[in-house]
């Protein structure tokens, strides 16, 4: 069988010599393709490969420990990173912070993941970011002034509706954004604003303007004198008409 096999391979060999072709195709006789070859002519590496696919799937490329301490890693950089710039990033009140976030995402994504594409090696690190967030919150929770110490506390930019421009300005916050993102709560200007506090979360909470005394009884004098005016209305619209 191999000697026949040889000589077809050979006399291919030697057709393609004498045409214009001189690009022999590849020979390849060895036990791997002879076993990869029923003797009907059908393929028989189907298990071969779904071996490799099950292979790529769930076998990891590192090492175990390596893949668990990957994302605790980054894990702590980016809540380092994210404390030291400040509570703006996470308001994200222009593109620009918007596109650092996305840019920030991708960018530590190799780290976490690193040369493994498996299934099992994703699952790895997803476990080991939840575990590890959960016992940073745990622990935070039990001990509130290192809470505070790594959250940072939230800044009043509005006080009795005046503007903290100190404020403002340690967390790089202009007077229009501030006006934009009251307008997203409902509010036309500032001067409607009491209150509004940028929370730990880089949250942005406002609150209104209650009315005062004075407010209360001129929509009151206003709303009486809206009744009579009806009143009036309808008391010249039932006398009987003049008699000449």
């Amino acid at each position: 069988m191999w000697c026949q096999r040889t000589g077809q391979s050979l006399k291919t060999a030697y057709f393609y010599y004498d045409s214009a072709h001189v690009t022999l195709p590849p020979f390849f006789d060895n036990e791997d393709t002879r076993l990869a070859h029923s003797p009907r002519g059908n393929y028989r590496g189907g298990n071969s490969a779904m071996h490799d696919t099950w292979k790529d799937m769930f076998v990891m490329g590192l090492p175990l420990v390596e893949k668990i301490l990957r994302p605790i890693i980054v894990y702590a950089f980016l809540v380092i990173s994210l404390r030291l710039s400040g509570k703006r990033e996470l308001v994200q009140l222009n593109p620009f912070d918007l596109v650092v976030l996305l840019t920030l995402s991708n960018t530590v994504q190799n780290a976490i993941i690193g040369e493994d594409n498996s299934v099992l090696g994703g699952i790895v690190g997803a476990t080991s970011l939840l575990l590890t967030n959960y016992l940073v919150v745990r622990f935070l929770y039990d001990h509130r002034k290192l809470d505070q110490l790594v959250e940072g506390r939230s800044d009043v930019l509005v006080e009795a509706g005046k503007v903290r421009t100190r404020n403002l300005k340690k967390e790089l916050i202009t007077l229009a954004q501030l006006e934009a993102a009251a307008r997203k709560q409902g509010f036309e200007s500032l001067a409607e604003v009491e209150q509004c506090v940028l929370e730990p979360g880089g949250t942005l909470t406002f609150l209104g303007k209650k009315p005062s005394g004075e407010d209360i009884r001129h929509q009151e004098l206003l709303g009486k004198l809206e009744g009579l005016t009806q009143e009036i209305a309808l008391l010249r619209g039932s006398e009987p008409p003049a008699r000449a």
